[in-house]
């Protein structure tokens, strides 16, 4: 039986060249009645398969780069992330998200020539290297199909052979079946993405509750994982300030602050296309008609004195909690650090190099 979060897919389609990989054959043992076939048409489309009101599920022997860095601006101060590119798409259905206007379709890729991701990944983490702070939640949630594919598994057991790499698997859902994998819990950050009970309820469904999500969190912590916590997308609607406020009551209801290795900020931003998905597949969302400017990396964003309210509130929680350099923002300028965390990026080193310290205890 299928975890809550996941439907059943319709089809199965896959790359011939990847039939008898491991990823492959784990996928079609797990969903034994779900009708598959090779996708061997190059003028195929995938989105044109019928899946019979479900969704195509796209095995893929991928030629692209498996590592590359997060696609962050040079206007705004970026993490300096580097994404180990698993698949594309989500499962889950949260209405403000940005994959749905990065990918045109709704079909879930898995990249299933896992030998040649990890050919790569030995050539990026050869012996001497410096150290890298790597996950797989940018362009899927790294944690959403692990129950038929069993990828993040695999990934943690591999990489016990590079000390040098600290992984970090972003969700918003429940899944500990990787955790017996795992030679070094120091090496691999178990991260998932909060928000307002509200929120969470009304703009994301089918991912864990917040409760859930921090007794994940807590399981993790007792066997000697340190955790990192995302408030993104932070949504500004009324009441959002007892929501978040409630959020950063629960975190410390099941967490320490010195289990958490570090926690994000982010405001709610997005590409002008995403506005009219948003209208269309979710009337509700009435956070959309909020004041927004088009920033310098062309996204939409909340107006700045909004945004620095919002901060600014949970950041105090945040520190009367005991949490201070932990704490970054995602995708903001120098002048939003000052005003909030009363510091820059350069003064930390480079937020790269600073979250790169407190992935590895530095």
């Amino acid at each position: 039986m299928l975890p809550g979060h996941l439907k059943q897919p319709g089809h199965i389609l896959i790359d011939p060249s990847v039939l008898n990989q491991k990823v492959a054959r784990r996928i079609l043992s797990r969903l034994a009645n779900v009708p598959w076939s090779l996708y061997s048409d190059p003028e195929q489309q995938v989105r044109d398969i019928d899946p019979g009101g479900s969704y195509v599920l796209y095995l893929k022997h991928y030629k692209g780069r498996f590592m590359r860095f997060c696609p962050g601006t040079k206007h705004y101060q970026c993490c300096g992330y580097r994404i180990i590119h698993m698949g594309e798409n989500c499962p889950l259905n949260c209405s403000y998200c940005i994959l749905k206007a990065y990918f045109q379709d709704s079909v879930l890729k898995v990249w299933a020539n896992q030998d040649d991701l990890f050919r790569e990944l030995e050539q990026q983490f050869s012996p001497g290297s410096r150290l890298i702070r790597a996950g797989t939640g940018e362009f899927t949630d790294s944690l959403a199909l692990e129950s038929i594919t069993g990828y993040s598994r695999d990934l943690v057991a591999f990489l016990s052979e590079y000390p040098g790499v600290c992984l970090e698997l972003k969700s918003k859902i429940v899944d500990l079946t990787w955790m017996d994998r795992v030679s070094d819990p120091r090496r691999v950050l178990p991260a998932w993405s909060v928000n307002s009970p509200e929120i969470i309820r009304t703009q994301e469904q089918g991912t864990a509750s917040l409760e859930n999500r921090l007794r994940a969190a807590r399981a993790c912590a007792d066997q000697g994982f340190r955790v990192c916590l995302h408030f993104d997308p932070i949504i500004h609607y009324p009441g959002w300030k007892q929501g978040y406020a409630k959020t950063v009551e629960v975190i410390s209801d099941y967490l320490a602050p010195e289990e958490i290795a570090y926690l994000s900020l982010g405001s709610f931003r997005f590409m002008p296309q995403l506005e009219k998905i948003i209208f269309r597949k979710h009337p509700g969302a009435s956070y959309i008609f909020n004041e927004f400017i088009t920033g310098l990396d062309g996204k939409k964003r909340l107006l700045l004195p909004l945004r620095l309210e919002q901060f600014g509130f949970i950041t105090d929680q945040l520190r009367k909690f005991g949490l201070d350099r932990q704490i970054y923002l995602c995708m903001e300028s120098s002048y939003v650090w000052e005003k909030i965390l009363g510091c820059t990026p350069k003064d930390l080193g480079g937020l790269d190099n600073h979250l790169l310290k407190l992935s590895f205890e530095l």
